[in-house]
């Protein structure tokens, strides 16, 4: 685990200064900025900015008040921006092990405390396989964040178990993270540079839901997904015909989920009230609710919206009375969009290893 833990502390440390220097699309979110987290991210220090290395944008709606943990916080990008999001009220603790970027992240913590007009954010230096070492409350974060850092970890197994060691119960697992379309031969895993890129340490999408389903994460919720690309020539050499992916999942700390879409003739409305989404709310890939429309869901999305945060925001249709069997349409296979045109057809993203 040390080497592992200092190559990436030299690789994000040392040999990258800025986001330019990244040598594939991994590291980097190419995605259009949603209008309404534009402002918050011009309050944040361009060094910050200039710093960020993630995949994805793990900044889920309805977090005022909450407490959030950021796994791998770097210089604190996604740390000043969910500072914003839960407000004066909530309060963002970020971790990392490296210490040129924390010192990035320490060095603005006035300038932001100025910019927002409170304080309630703290960084903590450490390692996400050992949240225990770090005196963080049990059960006391509302949502864990991370943003493409887990496959960095040469322990991910510790990883989950701190996150379900530390979300309160209904609480969330909200992150981006890169993943391939197979097991990752050693070749790949073993070299520095594509480790460092988040390649090396990718795991197999099939074996990530295995891993989250042991630790009681039983229906892991793919949210959105893209495509990658390996631009340098020797790296592409070496990776050959895997493909990885950019995906950002929701984990639900839910007891007794089902391990499949089970139909029980229950239907949500959503009220169209969590800020931002005023004619839409998208819980994951398979469920984008309408304002007022009456949306089918299957047992497990009936609890994620009735035992979590979101539960002011809907009308419930129906209970657990009466089984109808399984969602039609749901199957198999690789969960993730090919050439962004969709291969699953499921209800909900549980059914995709099933």
């Amino acid at each position: 685990m040390k080497a592992t833990h200092e190559i990436v502390q030299d690789y994000y440390g040392r040999r990258l200064q800025h986001s330019g220097d990244l040598k594939t699309s991994a590291c980097c979110d190419p995605g259009e900025t949603p209008i309404w987290l534009r402002p918050l991210l011009a309050r944040i220090h361009p060094e910050v900015l200039r710093r960020y290395y993630g995949c994805g944008l793990v900044c889920p709606p309805l977090l005022e008040g909450c407490r959030v943990l950021d796994l791998g916080s770097g210089s604190g990008r996604d740390v000043y921006a969910l500072a914003q999001l839960v407000g004066p009220t909530g309060e963002v603790v970020g971790v990392d092990m490296t210490e040129e970027q924390l010192a990035v992240a320490r060095e603005y913590l006035d300038h932001h405390r100025r910019a927002f007009g409170y304080a309630n954010v703290r960084f903590l230096h450490g390692y996400i396989e050992r949240l225990g070492d770090l005196g963080l409350e049990e059960h006391g974060f509302d949502v864990i964040v991370s943003n493409c850092v887990i496959n960095l970890s040469p322990d991910k197994d510790a990883v989950l178990e701190g996150v379900r060691r530390l979300l309160k119960p209904g609480g969330e697992f909200y992150f981006s993270d890169v993943y391939a379309d197979r097991r990752v031969p050693a070749a790949v895993a073993d070299d520095p540079v594509l480790y460092g890129e988040c390649l090396g340490g990718a795991l197999y999408w099939n074996d990530f839901l295995r891993l989250a389903r042991s630790h009681g994460f039983i229906d892991p919720r793919l949210v959105e997904d893209r495509p990658l690309a390996v631009t340098e020539p020797e790296l592409a050499a070496l990776t050959g015909p895997i493909r990885f992916y950019s995906a950002t999942y929701r984990l639900f700390l839910l007891d007794d989920l089902e391990d499949a879409c089970e139909d029980y003739g229950q239907a949500v409305i959503y009220r169209g009230s969590v800020p931002d989404h005023p004619h839409r709310l998208l819980l994951d890939k398979h469920h984008a609710m309408d304002t007022g429309r009456v949306f089918p869901v299957c047992g497990n999305t009936w609890r994620m919206l009735h035992e979590t945060r979101f539960r002011p925001h809907f009308d419930f249709i129906g209970d657990f009375a009466r089984h109808y069997g399984l969602f039609a349409g749901c199957g198999g296979g690789l969960p993730f969009d090919a050439d962004r045109a969709s291969e699953a057809s499921a209800c909900c993203e549980v059914s995709s290893a099933v």
